[in-house]
């Protein structure tokens, strides 16, 4: 089969891989339709996730048709087009049994630290991705879905990380009626939230970034006021003079471990990597938010160690939020709100790219060119 196929930092390329098939009677084999590129996706692209193997193809956002399953699968058939939640989940032990799927304790050989994922690291179990024209889905009757007839393959494919996670951001944030809410990073996990957070009862929702074409489509899609951080010495000091010099009631870090915005933090993480990712979104996060405020972080972070104001964190009294996103848990809900208008989630997608040339669709993604946002692969473009 094709399939992406990592080489190292920038350097992927489609290969022939052999086809997966059933390794255990709760597998279930996937035929790929769509695909998507995550902004996580990039942090192992450019190197700063630790054992991102050479042979490894990434992809944790996928939809497809069932191509096989293992003879214990009961909830699953061949034919049937489903949607794959990210997490890699068993159902069944201690954290499942709490809705709990990103922090399963039975899918990673590192289950202390981390869950299980697909097409990620080796810290997150080594799971190959969707990138390609088929995937292996271990426990197919607790992850998979069956997508709804009404359901178009661009939204499902939405659901399967950037929506959820988005939608989970907001949640963690605790909204009460009238807040103000900072969305740091006008990405598709950043847009999503910030149109999450007026259906939890925001009085006003900001979203800053640095790049004006993402600002506009946070304006248009999320219908939020903008902030260029480029345009201001100290983003910190406008945030709290546009919260009545308080802060802002919430702040949600949709940036993760690669965010621009401070040259050091970008030197010790990005090049010398002294520290396992820049924390300049979640340092001014734990600035901007008032005293007593909520902090929810999105953005994705890798294990290692990460220079985080704490102590600013502890003396202000706020309190921290955050988890991998438990997606099958929100799809009740999230079909409810696009059923009923909320959302249309592929009004953020900007580009639809073969397999052929899922390259080219890292480096637009990672250059930020074309404007992009939000790339779908796809695997029969005709």
């Amino acid at each position: 089969m094709r399939a992406m196929v990592y080489r190292g930092p920038y350097k992927i390329r489609v290969e022939e891989k052999p086809k997966p098939r059933v390794e255990h009677p709760n597998d279930a084999i996937i035929r790929v339709v769509m695909g998507a590129v995550c902004g996580s996706d990039l942090h192992l692209y450019h190197g700063m996730m630790p054992d991102t193997r050479v042979g490894t193809t990434f992809g944790h956002e996928f939809i497809g048709v069932v191509d096989e399953v293992g003879p214990s699968v009961q909830n699953l058939k061949p034919g049937d087009r489903v949607m794959v939640p990210f997490n890699v989940f068993c159902g069944s032990c201690y954290f499942c049994a709490r809705g709990l799927y990103g922090n399963c304790h039975n899918v990673n050989a590192n289950a202390t630290a981390a869950g299980g994922m697909y097409g990620y690291s080796h810290t997150a179990g080594g799971y190959d991705g969707g990138q390609a024209e088929y995937v292996r889905v271990p426990f197919a009757d607790v992850g998979p879905m069956v997508i709804p007839d009404w359901l178009d393959d661009e939204d499902a494919v939405m659901l399967t990380d950037a929506l959820p996670t988005g939608y989970f951001g907001a949640q963690l944030g605790s909204i009460a009626e009238g807040d103000a809410v900072v969305v740091l990073g006008a990405g598709p996990v950043g847009l999503f939230a910030a149109r999450s957070a007026w259906l939890m009862g925001a009085g006003r929702v900001i979203v800053v970034d640095h790049l004006d074409y993402r600002l506009e489509m946070a304006r248009t899609f999320a219908h939020a006021e903008t902030v260029n951080f480029a345009e201001h010495d100290d983003v910190v000091v406008h945030l709290k003079r546009t919260t009545d010099h308080l802060g802002a009631d919430v702040v949600i870090d949709a940036v993760g471990a690669e965010a621009d915005g401070n040259f050091l933090q970008h030197v010790t993480a990005a090049k010398l990597k002294l520290q396992g990712g820049s924390p300049i979104a979640l340092n001014w996060a734990i600035d901007a938010v008032r005293k007593g405020g909520t902090v929810s972080v999105m953005g994705a972070y890798g294990p290692m160690f990460s220079a985080v104001k704490f102590g600013d964190a502890f003396n202000k009294g706020l309190t921290l939020r955050m988890n991998q996103c438990p997606v099958r848990r929100q799809w009740p809900r999230l079909l409810e709100h696009i059923q009923a208008g909320h959302f249309k989630p592929n009004d953020i997608v900007t580009h639809r790219i073969p397999l052929e040339h899922v390259g080219e669709a890292y480096h637009l993604f990672s250059a930020k060119l074309d404007n992009i946002v939000k790339p779908l692969i796809v695997m029969d473009p005709a």
